[in-house]
């Protein structure tokens, strides 16, 4: 689970984020990144309700968020929200960390070398 500090929590957080954010798209996921003046990166999940019943949405925000927790010391201070689109949920872990790593590749978070 992320830090305290980490999480994006407020309906308010997320609706900035996705009104001035910038979006990256892959297949099963979908990413929005938004500069931050503030010390903490903070960061936020969301899972569409087309992907399945709430056992099957938790599972995969879970995932995201396990991903995410081992790597967030390659992620620049920025605030982030990982969007999970219908079809995640076949998704194995490995599969869901290529994913998330093509967007931040993508985002040019990432570079080839990391």
């Amino acid at each position: 689970m992320l830090a305290k500090k980490n999480r994006l929590r407020k309906k308010k957080e997320f609706n900035f984020i996705y009104k001035k954010g910038e979006v990256f798209y892959s297949k099963f996921l979908a990413l929005y990144k938004q500069p931050t003046k503030l010390s903490d990166k903070k960061i936020g999940f969301s899972v569409s309700n087309k992907v399945g019943n709430s056992v099957v949405r938790h599972k995969v925000k879970r995932k995201l968020s396990e991903i995410v927790r081992i790597n967030i010391n390659l992620l620049p201070l920025n605030n982030y929200i990982f969007v999970a689109k219908q079809g995640s949920e076949n998704l194995n872990y490995k599969e869901l960390e290529e994913n998330v790593f093509y967007l931040l590749k993508k985002a040019k978070i990432l570079t080839d070398k990391e």
